[in-house]
């Protein structure tokens, strides 16, 4: 099953919560294992808070997600003149605040880019495999129509 979803939002903290209960919600519906749903939604809050808290842009932002061939991913977006340059990871020192977000995203993700082009803006890409409950929907659904077709 494919889901795709789109959230444009204001660049302030009370977004933060609403994101991580839409896609929270999307997740578990479909059967994700809830494990897999908590580093989605914290690698997705710490892209989200470098928005609300960094960004130089006017207006709101974006988060695009998908969930198709057993991965997520999750595109947040703003229109910024682009972040400061972060130091790569192993420059960071382990008791910095800057770049802890980065640091955590990499850890609870499959797959992190960042690409930022001064004057249009900052996109964060998340990419997670995920693993299912066993007491999934879908996976039940699909089990029944491979049944019925066989």
């Amino acid at each position: 099953m494919d889901l795709r979803f789109s959230l444009a939002v204001p660049r302030e903290a009370p977004s933060i919560p609403m994101i991580r209960r839409v896609v929270g919600d999307a997740l578990r519906g479909l059967g994700v294992a809830e494990d897999c749903v908590t580093d989605i939604l914290v690698a997705a809050s710490e892209a989200c808070t470098n928005v609300v808290q960094h960004s130089r842009a006017d207006g709101g932002f974006t988060v695009a997600g998908q969930v198709a061939g057993g991965t997520c991913q999750l595109r947040i977006t703003d229109r910024g003149r682009g972040p400061r340059p972060v130091p790569p990871p192993k420059e960071l020192d382990d008791l910095s605040e800057s770049g802890r977000g980065i640091r955590i995203m990499r850890a609870l993700m499959d797959d992190l880019s960042i690409d930022s082009v001064p004057g249009s803006g900052t996109v964060v890409q998340l990419r997670k495999r995920l693993t299912w409950r066993d007491e999934n929907p879908i996976g039940r659904l699909g089990h029944r129509l491979l049944h019925s077709a066989g």
